[in-house]
C-alpha cells in the first residue's frame, strides 16, 4: 500500500522527535552526587565507588528514555496479541536501566551486540519508534527493511550489531568486534550482552579465553533476569554467580535495576578493558513479561514476586523519586511527559501500519556480497530463473 501525503509527513516528523528536549521545573543543570542502591561486588578486581555524579538533564533523559522504552514494549504486546506482529517477540520491560545506563557511559563508536531481546537497546543506540514498529510488523520502513523482525534489529552506523536468534552466538561475534577495534588501534570497546540462560554456553568460554589471551577490549554483560526461558537460574547453573564465571577474568556484580549503577559500572569496565582486556559485568535485573509472547510468565514464578519487584526495584520509579526529591520536576510534569510519549508511540504505530510490505525481490537481496551473486536455474539446469544480486 502506497504511503499517503499525510502519513509521509508523519514519517518525517517521527524521525526527528527528540523526547529528551522537554521542559521541566528547574533551569539548573548542576552536578548531583547520588549513591547507588547497593554496593558493587567485585571478582579479582576492586569495585568502583558507589557515589555517582549525574545532573538534572541526565536524570530527565533517563526518565524519558526508559518511559519511552516501557511504553513501546507494552504497545508491542498489544500489537502481537492483535496479530500485527508475528513470529518470535521477546520484550524488555523491567530491564530498561541496563540500556540507558550503558549508553550514558559510552559513545556510539563503542559497539553493542546482543541476543533477541533487542528492541530497547536499538532505541538506545539512536533508532526511532517508527523503525522499531515497522520492523516488528515486517514493513519496508523497518530498521532491517522488514526482513529481520523482532530478533534482528541492526544499526551498524551507530555501533549496534544486532539482534541474534541463536542463544549465546553473539558473544564470539562481540569478541570479534573487539578484536577489530584492537587491530585498528581504536580507543573503543565492544559490549557483548547475553542472558543467564546463555551463560553455560561453551562458545562463551571459548571466546572469553581468546579475548583474555589477546587482551581484547571486550566487555561481556550478563543480563541476569533470573529465568532462562522458564527455568530459574539455580535450576540451570551450579554457580549462578555469573560475574565470577570468568575465573581468570575480572568480574563485577551490578544492580541492573539502577540506571546510575549501570552507568558507573560500564564507565569503570570501559576504562579497565582498554588498559587490561576483558571484564564480565553481571546485571542483576528482571523482566516483567514472560520469556517471549508465547510464555505467560506466571507458571514458574508467582504474581506476588513480579509485583514485589515492580514496587521495590522498578528502574523508572527509582528515577522518578530522584527527580521529585531533588525538585528537578513535578509529578504533573512527569505525567505530562508520559502522556506525550503515549502520543508519540501511537503516531509511530499508525505510520508503521501505513508503511508498505517489502517488495518480493527483497527475498534475494543481502544474501551475497554485492556483485558476487549467482544465477538460479530451473530443475533442468538450462533455464535461468533469476539472477541473485
Amino acid at each position: 500500500m502506497a504511503l499517503t501525503r499525510r502519513s509521509s509527513n508523519l514519517l518525517k516528523s517521527l524521525t526527528t522527535i527528540n523526547p529528551t528536549t522537554r521542559l521541566f521545573s528547574t533551569s539548573s543543570d548542576s552536578s548531583i552526587t547520588i549513591e547507588t542502591s547497593v554496593p558493587f561486588t567485585g571478582h579479582k578486581i576492586d569495585p568502583p565507588s558507589r557515589s555517582v555524579t549525574t545532573s538534572s538533564s541526565e536524570l530527565m533523559t533517563f526518565f524519558t528514555d526508559m518511559s519511552q522504552m516501557r511504553r513501546m514494549e507494552i504497545a508491542a504486546d498489544s500489537l502481537y496479541k492483535a496479530k500485527l506482529i508475528r513470529g518470535f517477540c521477546h520484550l524488555y520491560d523491567g530491564q530498561e536501566a541496563v540500556a540507558v545506563g550503558m549508553e550514558a557511559a559510552i559513545t556510539r563508536k563503542d559497539n553493542i551486540i546482543t541476543a533477541y531481546r533487542d528492541h530497547c537497546l536499538y532505541l538506545g543506540r539512536g533508532g526511532t519508534l517508527l523503525e522499531t514498529f515497522a520492523e516488528l510488523m515486517g514493513r519496508k520502513d523497518g530498521c532491517s527493511k522488514g526482513k529481520g523482525g523482532s530478533m534482528h534489529f541492526y544499526k551498524k552506523e551507530n555501533g549496534f550489531y544486532g539482534g541474534h536468534g541463536i542463544v549465546g552466538a553473539q558473544v564470539p561475534l562481540g569478541c570479534g568486534l573487539a578484536f577489530a577495534q584492537k587491530y585498528s588501534k581504536e580507543d573503543n570497546v565492544s559490549f557483548a550482552l547475553y542472558g543467564d540462560g546463555a551463560a553455560n554456553q561453551g562458545q562463551l568460554f571459548e571466546a572469553l579465553n581468546m579475548a583474555a589471551l589477546w587482551d581484547l577490549p571486550a566487555i561481556l554483560v550478563c543480563e541476569n533476569n533470573h529465568y532462562g526461558m522458564g527455568t530459574a537460574e539455580w535450576r540451570a547453573a551450579k554457580s549462578p554467580a555469573y560475574y565470577k564465571r570468568g575465573d581468570y577474568v575480572p568480574g563485577l556484580k551490578v544492580d541492573g535495576m539502577d540506571a546510575l549503577a549501570v552507568k558507573q559500572a560500564c564507565k569503570f569496565a570501559k576504562e579497565h578493558a582498554l588498559k587490561n582486556g576483558p571484564i564480565i559485568l553481571e546485571m542483576d535485573t528482571y523482566r516483567y513479561h514472560g520469556h517471549s509472547m508465547s510464555d505467560p510468565g506466571s507458571t514458574y514464578r508467582t504474581r506476588d514476586e513480579i509485583t514485589g519487584v515492580r514496587q521495590e526495584r522498578d528502574p523508572i520509579e527509582r528515577i522518578r523519586k530522584l527527580l521529585l526529591s531533588h525538585d528537578i520536576a513535578t509529578e504533573k510534569e512527569l505525567k505530562d511527559i508520559e502522556k506525550e510519549i503515549r502520543k508519540e508511540v501511537d503516531q509511530a504505530i499508525a505510520a508503521a501500519k501505513e508503511s508498505p510490505m517489502p517488495d518480493p525481490s527483497e527475498l534475494f537481496t543481502n544474501v551475497y556480497v554485492k556483485g558476487y551473486g549467482v544465477e538460479a536455474f530451473g530443475a533442468d539446469r538450462k533455464e535461468v530463473r533469476t539472477v541473485l544480486p
